[in-house]
Protein backbone atom coordinates (compact mmCIF):
# COMPACT_ATOMS: atom_id res chain seq x y z
CA UNK A 1 0.00 0.00 0.00
CA UNK A 2 2.77 2.37 0.95
CA UNK A 3 4.61 1.78 -2.93
CA UNK A 4 1.58 2.29 -3.90
CA UNK A 5 0.89 5.81 -3.00
CA UNK A 6 4.08 6.78 -4.03
CA UNK A 7 3.77 5.67 -7.38
CA UNK A 8 0.20 7.41 -7.48
CA UNK A 9 0.65 10.81 -5.33
CA UNK A 10 -0.18 12.84 -7.53
CA UNK A 11 -2.67 13.38 -10.78
CA UNK A 12 -0.52 13.61 -13.00
CA UNK A 13 1.17 10.32 -12.10
CA UNK A 14 -1.90 8.73 -12.29
CA UNK A 15 -2.75 10.19 -15.72
CA UNK A 16 0.69 9.49 -17.26
CA UNK A 17 0.79 6.02 -16.41
CA UNK A 18 -2.93 5.70 -17.96
CA UNK A 19 -1.14 7.31 -21.06
CA UNK A 20 1.31 4.16 -21.03
CA UNK A 21 -1.66 1.82 -20.74
CA UNK A 22 -3.57 3.30 -23.33
CA UNK A 23 -0.66 3.81 -25.44
CA UNK A 24 2.00 1.24 -24.99
CA UNK A 25 3.22 2.26 -28.06
CA UNK A 26 3.42 5.86 -27.50
CA UNK A 27 0.55 8.44 -28.09
CA UNK A 28 -1.22 8.18 -31.19
CA UNK A 29 -4.06 11.16 -32.37
CA UNK A 30 -7.56 9.33 -32.42
CA UNK A 31 -7.87 12.00 -35.64
CA UNK A 32 -4.70 11.20 -37.71
CA UNK A 33 -2.95 9.02 -36.19
CA UNK A 34 0.24 11.55 -35.28
CA UNK A 35 2.67 10.08 -32.94
CA UNK A 36 3.99 13.96 -32.04
CA UNK A 37 2.43 15.82 -29.14
CA UNK A 38 2.49 18.57 -26.05
CA UNK A 39 0.70 18.12 -23.35
CA UNK A 40 -1.88 20.93 -22.41
CA UNK A 41 -4.07 22.03 -19.26
CA UNK A 42 -6.76 20.21 -17.58
CA UNK A 43 -4.74 17.12 -18.81
CA UNK A 44 -5.09 17.44 -22.35
CA UNK A 45 -3.28 16.04 -25.30
CA UNK A 46 -2.53 17.96 -28.41
CA UNK A 47 -1.83 16.73 -31.90
CA UNK A 48 1.34 18.24 -33.56
CA UNK A 49 -0.16 17.23 -37.15
CA UNK A 50 -3.68 18.13 -36.70
CA UNK A 51 -4.11 19.89 -33.42
CA UNK A 52 -7.00 17.69 -31.85
CA UNK A 53 -7.12 17.94 -28.25
CA UNK A 54 -7.56 14.36 -26.37
CA UNK A 55 -8.10 13.37 -22.82
CA UNK A 56 -6.61 10.23 -21.69
CA UNK A 57 -10.06 9.40 -19.57
CA UNK A 58 -12.24 10.29 -23.01
CA UNK A 59 -13.71 6.81 -24.51
CA UNK A 60 -12.86 5.08 -20.67
CA UNK A 61 -14.87 4.45 -17.31
CA UNK A 62 -12.97 7.74 -15.95
CA UNK A 63 -14.78 10.10 -18.70
CA UNK A 64 -16.80 12.77 -17.11
CA UNK A 65 -16.23 11.70 -13.87
CA UNK A 66 -15.80 14.16 -11.10
CA UNK A 67 -13.91 11.72 -9.03
CA UNK A 68 -9.96 12.65 -8.94
CA UNK A 69 -8.19 10.18 -10.56
CA UNK A 70 -6.42 9.25 -7.23
CA UNK A 71 -9.71 8.42 -6.19
CA UNK A 72 -10.20 5.73 -8.70
CA UNK A 73 -7.03 4.02 -8.44
CA UNK A 74 -7.22 3.67 -4.46
CA UNK A 75 -10.87 1.98 -5.07
CA UNK A 76 -9.46 -0.48 -8.54
CA UNK A 77 -6.88 -1.32 -5.99
CA UNK A 78 -9.21 -1.79 -3.13
CA UNK A 79 -11.44 -3.75 -5.38
CA UNK A 80 -8.63 -6.10 -6.44
CA UNK A 81 -7.08 -6.57 -3.05
CA UNK A 82 -9.63 -7.53 -0.99
CA UNK A 83 -9.46 -11.08 -0.93
CA UNK A 84 -13.61 -11.68 -1.08
CA UNK A 85 -14.29 -8.37 -2.85
CA UNK A 86 -15.53 -5.31 -1.30
CA UNK A 87 -19.01 -3.51 -0.97
CA UNK A 88 -19.80 -0.16 -2.05
CA UNK A 89 -20.48 0.93 1.67
CA UNK A 90 -17.08 -0.43 2.79
CA UNK A 91 -15.63 1.43 -0.42
CA UNK A 92 -17.40 4.08 1.23
CA UNK A 93 -15.59 4.03 4.54
CA UNK A 94 -12.44 3.29 3.14
CA UNK A 95 -11.79 5.89 1.14
CA UNK A 96 -14.03 8.44 3.17
CA UNK A 97 -16.71 8.92 -0.26
CA UNK A 98 -19.47 12.00 0.29
CA UNK A 99 -22.39 9.29 -0.52
CA UNK A 100 -23.17 5.80 -0.87
CA UNK A 101 -24.39 6.64 -4.43
CA UNK A 102 -20.65 7.59 -5.49
CA UNK A 103 -19.36 4.73 -4.07
CA UNK A 104 -21.47 2.34 -5.67
CA UNK A 105 -21.57 3.71 -9.38
CA UNK A 106 -17.63 4.25 -8.85
CA UNK A 107 -17.66 0.22 -7.58
CA UNK A 108 -20.13 -1.13 -10.49
CA UNK A 109 -18.21 0.58 -13.27
CA UNK A 110 -14.91 -1.38 -11.96
CA UNK A 111 -16.94 -4.27 -12.33
CA UNK A 112 -17.81 -3.58 -15.76
CA UNK A 113 -14.22 -3.23 -16.49
CA UNK A 114 -13.58 -6.38 -15.50
CA UNK A 115 -14.69 -8.32 -18.43
CA UNK A 116 -11.82 -8.05 -20.83
CA UNK A 117 -13.04 -7.21 -24.40
CA UNK A 118 -12.46 -10.47 -26.93
CA UNK A 119 -11.08 -12.64 -24.21
CA UNK A 120 -9.88 -15.99 -25.01
CA UNK A 121 -12.25 -18.89 -25.25
CA UNK A 122 -11.90 -22.24 -22.37
CA UNK A 123 -10.64 -24.85 -24.60
CA UNK A 124 -9.59 -28.67 -24.28
CA UNK A 125 -11.96 -30.43 -21.96
CA UNK A 126 -14.69 -28.29 -20.28
CA UNK A 127 -17.15 -29.04 -17.81
CA UNK A 128 -20.43 -27.30 -18.39
CA UNK A 129 -23.60 -27.13 -15.81
CA UNK A 130 -26.12 -24.52 -15.19
CA UNK A 131 -27.67 -23.23 -11.66
CA UNK A 132 -29.83 -21.67 -9.73
CA UNK A 133 -28.93 -18.32 -7.96
CA UNK A 134 -31.67 -16.39 -5.68
CA UNK A 135 -33.73 -16.71 -2.86
CA UNK A 136 -36.15 -19.54 -2.53
CA UNK A 137 -39.61 -19.35 -4.21
CA UNK A 138 -41.83 -22.22 -3.00
CA UNK A 139 -43.38 -24.65 -4.62
CA UNK A 140 -41.33 -23.86 -7.88
CA UNK A 141 -39.10 -25.70 -9.28
CA UNK A 142 -35.82 -25.59 -12.42
CA UNK A 143 -37.79 -24.31 -14.84
CA UNK A 144 -40.22 -21.56 -13.13
CA UNK A 145 -37.45 -19.09 -11.60
CA UNK A 146 -39.94 -16.63 -9.96
CA UNK A 147 -38.81 -12.75 -9.59
CA UNK A 148 -36.03 -13.50 -7.45
CA UNK A 149 -34.06 -16.53 -9.04
CA UNK A 150 -31.58 -16.47 -11.92
CA UNK A 151 -30.03 -19.48 -14.02
CA UNK A 152 -26.53 -19.24 -14.64
CA UNK A 153 -24.37 -21.17 -16.42
CA UNK A 154 -20.89 -22.26 -15.57
CA UNK A 155 -18.04 -23.46 -17.80
CA UNK A 156 -15.02 -24.57 -16.00
CA UNK A 157 -11.78 -25.94 -17.84
CA UNK A 158 -10.18 -29.35 -16.45
CA UNK A 159 -6.38 -29.01 -15.09
CA UNK A 160 -5.77 -32.15 -13.79
CA UNK A 161 -7.35 -32.69 -10.65
CA UNK A 162 -7.98 -29.09 -10.62
CA UNK A 163 -10.05 -26.55 -12.25
CA UNK A 164 -8.49 -24.06 -14.88
CA UNK A 165 -10.17 -21.18 -16.38
CA UNK A 166 -14.27 -20.26 -15.42
CA UNK A 167 -16.81 -18.42 -17.40
CA UNK A 168 -20.40 -17.87 -15.63
CA UNK A 169 -23.29 -16.10 -17.87
CA UNK A 170 -27.06 -15.53 -16.86
CA UNK A 171 -29.05 -17.62 -19.04
CA UNK A 172 -32.89 -17.59 -19.60
CA UNK A 173 -33.91 -21.30 -19.40
CA UNK A 174 -32.34 -24.62 -20.39
CA UNK A 175 -33.89 -24.83 -23.83
CA UNK A 176 -31.52 -25.69 -26.22
CA UNK A 177 -31.29 -22.62 -28.11
CA UNK A 178 -30.09 -21.00 -24.80
CA UNK A 179 -27.22 -23.80 -23.63
CA UNK A 180 -25.87 -24.07 -26.86
CA UNK A 181 -25.56 -20.05 -27.14
CA UNK A 182 -23.60 -20.28 -23.57
CA UNK A 183 -21.13 -23.38 -24.92
CA UNK A 184 -20.27 -21.42 -27.90
CA UNK A 185 -19.56 -17.94 -26.33
CA UNK A 186 -17.69 -19.61 -23.85
CA UNK A 187 -15.83 -23.09 -25.61
CA UNK A 188 -13.63 -23.04 -28.35
CA UNK A 189 -14.52 -25.20 -31.05
CA UNK A 190 -12.95 -28.66 -31.25
CA UNK A 191 -12.90 -28.82 -27.50
CA UNK A 192 -14.17 -31.84 -25.78
CA UNK A 193 -17.61 -30.79 -23.29
CA UNK A 194 -18.47 -32.54 -20.76
CA UNK A 195 -22.23 -32.44 -19.43
CA UNK A 196 -24.98 -34.05 -17.87
CA UNK A 197 -27.76 -35.90 -20.15
CA UNK A 198 -29.89 -32.65 -20.37
CA UNK A 199 -31.49 -32.39 -23.74
CA UNK A 200 -30.85 -29.40 -24.60
CA UNK A 201 -26.90 -29.96 -25.12
CA UNK A 202 -27.62 -32.67 -27.43
CA UNK A 203 -26.82 -30.83 -30.29
CA UNK A 204 -23.47 -29.63 -29.44
CA UNK A 205 -21.27 -32.09 -31.75
CA UNK A 206 -22.90 -29.95 -35.03
CA UNK A 207 -21.43 -26.95 -33.83
CA UNK A 208 -17.40 -28.51 -34.35
CA UNK A 209 -17.50 -29.73 -30.18
CA UNK A 210 -16.87 -33.63 -29.05
CA UNK A 211 -19.62 -34.19 -26.61
CA UNK A 212 -19.03 -35.88 -23.76
CA UNK A 213 -22.76 -36.49 -22.08
CA UNK A 214 -22.59 -37.89 -18.60
CA UNK A 215 -26.20 -39.34 -17.58
CA UNK A 216 -26.61 -38.47 -13.56
CA UNK A 217 -30.09 -39.96 -13.45
CA UNK A 218 -30.23 -43.34 -10.93
CA UNK A 219 -26.43 -42.54 -9.82
CA UNK A 220 -27.06 -41.11 -6.39
CA UNK A 221 -28.00 -37.65 -4.89
CA UNK A 222 -24.37 -36.52 -4.82
CA UNK A 223 -23.33 -38.10 -8.75
CA UNK A 224 -22.85 -34.28 -10.10
CA UNK A 225 -20.03 -33.76 -7.44
CA UNK A 226 -18.04 -37.78 -8.39
CA UNK A 227 -18.85 -36.72 -12.43
CA UNK A 228 -18.77 -33.03 -12.99
CA UNK A 229 -16.88 -32.30 -9.80
CA UNK A 230 -15.65 -28.96 -10.94
CA UNK A 231 -18.59 -26.49 -12.05
CA UNK A 232 -20.21 -28.52 -8.93
CA UNK A 233 -17.44 -26.43 -6.74
CA UNK A 234 -17.63 -23.27 -8.18
CA UNK A 235 -21.03 -23.31 -8.17
CA UNK A 236 -21.03 -23.55 -4.15
CA UNK A 237 -18.15 -21.17 -4.50
CA UNK A 238 -20.20 -18.02 -5.92
CA UNK A 239 -23.48 -18.97 -4.10
CA UNK A 240 -21.19 -18.91 -0.82
CA UNK A 241 -19.60 -15.44 -2.29
CA UNK A 242 -22.80 -13.73 -2.87
CA UNK A 243 -24.34 -14.84 0.52
CA UNK A 244 -21.11 -14.10 2.46
CA UNK A 245 -19.73 -10.62 0.87
CA UNK A 246 -23.18 -9.23 -0.82
CA UNK A 247 -25.15 -10.93 1.51
CA UNK A 248 -28.05 -12.17 -1.38
CA UNK A 249 -28.64 -8.88 -2.26
CA UNK A 250 -28.05 -8.75 -6.04
CA UNK A 251 -29.96 -7.46 -8.45
CA UNK A 252 -31.10 -10.01 -11.29
CA UNK A 253 -30.12 -7.03 -13.79
CA UNK A 254 -26.85 -6.60 -12.07
CA UNK A 255 -25.97 -10.08 -12.02
CA UNK A 256 -24.08 -10.15 -14.77
CA UNK A 257 -21.25 -7.99 -13.78
CA UNK A 258 -21.26 -9.59 -10.20
CA UNK A 259 -20.65 -12.92 -12.19
CA UNK A 260 -17.97 -10.96 -14.44
CA UNK A 261 -15.88 -9.89 -10.64
CA UNK A 262 -16.80 -13.66 -9.58
CA UNK A 263 -14.88 -14.50 -13.00
CA UNK A 264 -12.10 -12.52 -12.38
CA UNK A 265 -11.39 -13.66 -9.07
CA UNK A 266 -11.18 -16.96 -9.67
CA UNK A 267 -9.38 -16.77 -12.83
CA UNK A 268 -6.75 -15.06 -11.37
CA UNK A 269 -6.82 -16.47 -7.58
CA UNK A 270 -3.28 -18.08 -7.87
CA UNK A 271 -1.81 -14.60 -8.96
CA UNK A 272 1.92 -14.07 -6.50
CA UNK A 273 1.64 -10.68 -6.89
CA UNK A 274 -1.59 -8.65 -6.14
CA UNK A 275 -0.44 -5.22 -7.92
CA UNK A 276 -0.84 -7.16 -10.97
CA UNK A 277 -4.66 -7.77 -10.65
CA UNK A 278 -4.72 -3.75 -10.37
CA UNK A 279 -2.67 -3.29 -13.18
CA UNK A 280 -5.02 -6.13 -15.15
CA UNK A 281 -8.37 -3.95 -13.93
CA UNK A 282 -6.74 -0.73 -15.12
CA UNK A 283 -6.06 -1.86 -18.09
CA UNK A 284 -9.03 -3.34 -19.13
CA UNK A 285 -10.85 -0.11 -17.43
CA UNK A 286 -8.87 2.34 -20.41
CA UNK A 287 -10.99 0.04 -22.98
CA UNK A 288 -14.45 0.35 -21.58
CA UNK A 289 -16.59 3.40 -22.63
CA UNK A 290 -17.86 5.26 -20.07
CA UNK A 291 -21.51 4.63 -18.80
CA UNK A 292 -23.10 7.30 -16.68
CA UNK A 293 -24.32 6.97 -13.53
CA UNK A 294 -27.94 7.67 -14.38
CA UNK A 295 -28.25 4.80 -16.85
CA UNK A 296 -27.18 2.30 -14.45
CA UNK A 297 -30.14 0.83 -13.83
CA UNK A 298 -31.77 0.78 -10.29
CA UNK A 299 -28.69 2.85 -8.76
CA UNK A 300 -29.44 4.64 -5.77
CA UNK A 301 -31.06 7.80 -4.81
Amino acid sequence: MLEFEHWFRTEEACRDYLIGLRWPGGFRCPGCEGSQHWPKSRGLLRCGRCRRDTSVMAGTIFSRSHLPLRVWFRAAWWATNQKSGVTAIGLQRALGLGSYRTAWGCLHKLRRAMLRPGRDQLQDIVEVDETIVGGRQRGQGRLHLGPTKSLVGIAVEVRGKGSGRVRLQRIANTSGESLERFVRQSVAPGSKVRTDGRWGYTGLARFGYRHDPVVLSGKGDQASTVFLPRVHRVSSLLKRWLLGVHHGGISKRHLDYYLDEFSFRFNRRSSPHRGQLCYRLLLQAVAIKHTPIHLLSEAPK
